[in-house]
């Protein structure tokens, strides 16, 4: 995936992406490195915490959004609502939207809001999103500048429309050949971490670049941006192609007709990712980054995030044989159609060990919808697993898979540090979907060939 140099030449120096984006929201001809500009959202991402938000707001002064056709709200993070705390957040969430008029909200049961806003098209490359959930960089995936920020902060952008914003340095990771069998994009992201630190790449630009990143499915290339939040990035890009602008432009064109993807006449779907790839932006040839990492994919394998930190890694065998009582398959980072078809390819004709409980939450209802067309869901059932409500599930500890004290889980998740399932005295190892099922099959941490053989 090469940088376009001949395309948003309006630029006077040589930017990064980031530089680039952060321009274009402020409405300037070129930004620079540390510099704070004023910047404005094209989207503002907000989910079960809106209820918060809106409080924060209130104290504003305000009865009206300012920019209600900015905001997309999800609920997704404790759904359906395991308290009455929360069924009551709901509702002050559901009563908000239809107050302030908010077109772009979904309810509980329709997924994750990074996988939603994604198969919406909501958010298009070269756009500037921000969220009040640390895993907004998801959008990188597509090309477009996403960031987490803090709840006040997302009740300023209601009031105002605008923030202030730093220029990030930026950062290079190249990867090279294709990934081996077996090693998949959350293996690579795991790997940067583990060498380079969780706090490596605080507040920088990442981007990925290499033949090994275009040689990724799309599935597979949203998990780096979004694992990128553990390196403490601001935001991270892959440069969008020809397969990013397609998929967009038959999901907007969807959405826009009412109309189910495959029945769509070429012209629209033509004429949409002409407009949408011409809105994207690339770095420049020559634009300057404060480090640059290079990766032989060949030489990359299956690893683990041990106990209590994403940067503790380790390789696959190095840990294998440790015991699980829990594995659990799912959330924005690897709980997609690919990742269900990955664990179903181990899991099928098989059942989950004993003492070993499966859990696995589609990350939204398409995901589910087309897990249960193909069989997917049914063999997991077959095979012991339980399915949960699209959503987060237990990723953050609210409910749905919580463990017990001194239970040991295995997660496609993001995250592990001490308590963030919810259960300070337990441990969570994080791992790619097929060896979390293949784990849950052999009820301690294995990878896919020991129970295939």
């Amino acid at each position: 995936m090469t940088t376009d140099a001949t395309r948003n030449t309006q630029y006077a120096a040589p930017q990064t992406f980031a530089q680039k984006a952060l321009a274009r929201a402020a409405g300037l001809d070129s930004v620079a490195v540390g510099q704070v500009v004023d910047a404005r959202p094209d989207v503002v991402l907000s989910h079960d915490n809106t209820a918060d938000i809106r409080r924060t707001w209130l104290e504003f002064g305000q009865e009206r959004v300012t920019i209600p056709e900015k905001l997309a709200i999800t609920l997704d993070h404790a759904v359906p609502a395991p308290t009455t705390k929360h069924a009551q957040n709901h509702a002050e969430i559901r009563a908000f939207v239809k107050e302030q008029g908010i077109r772009n909200a979904w309810d509980v049961g329709r997924g994750i809001c990074h996988q939603v806003l994604s198969e919406e098209a909501i958010v298009l490359p070269g756009q500037l999103i921000l969220g009040a959930d640390s895993h907004t960089p998801h959008f990188g995936w597509m090309g477009a500048f996403g960031a987490g920020i803090g709840r006040t902060e997302v009740a300023t952008l209601w009031a105002t429309g605008e923030l202030w914003l730093r220029v990030p340095e930026s950062m290079r990771i190249v990867l090279d050949g294709e990934l081996p069998p077996g090693v998949t994009s959350k293996d690579f992201a795991l790997r940067i971490i583990g060498d380079l630190g969780a706090d490596g790449g605080l507040y920088a630009s990442v981007e990925f670049s290499g033949s090994g990143i275009e040689a990724l499915s799309l599935e597979s290339r949203m998990v780096l941006p979004n694992m990128m939040a553990e390196f403490g990035v601001k935001t991270a890009y892959i440069a969008p192609d020809e397969k990013v602008f397609e998929y967009l432009a038959q999901r907007r064109a969807r959405r826009d007709k009412g109309q189910e993807i495959g029945k769509l006449t070429p012209d629209p779907i033509s004429n949409l990712k002409s407009q949408i790839s011409d809105h994207a932006l690339f770095p420049d040839a020559d634009a300057a980054y404060i480090a640059e990492y290079h990766y032989n994919a060949a030489k990359l394998e299956p690893y683990v995030a041990c106990p209590h930190s994403v940067d503790k890694l380790a390789t696959l065998s190095a840990v294998a044989g440790t015991q699980v009582q829990q594995a659990f398959i799912g959330t924005c980072t690897n709980g997609r159609l690919e990742d269900i078809a990955a664990a179903v390819e181990v899991i099928r004709g098989k059942q989950v060990a004993a003492g070993t409980r499966l859990l696995v939450i589609p990350a939204s209802r398409e995901v589910l919808q087309d897990a249960l067309r193909l069989g997917y869901i049914a063999a997991l059932v077959d095979a012991g697993a339980h399915i949960g409500t699209p959503g987060c599930g237990p990723c953050m500890g609210n409910h749905m898979g919580v463990p017990a004290p001194g239970e040991v889980t295995i997660s496609s998740a993001n995250r592990n540090f001490q308590g963030r399932m919810g259960t300070r005295d337990a441990e969570v190892y994080l791992a790619s979907p097929a060896v979390v099922a293949a784990s849950a099959i052999a009820g301690k941490i294995a990878g896919p060939q020991a129970i295939l053989d």
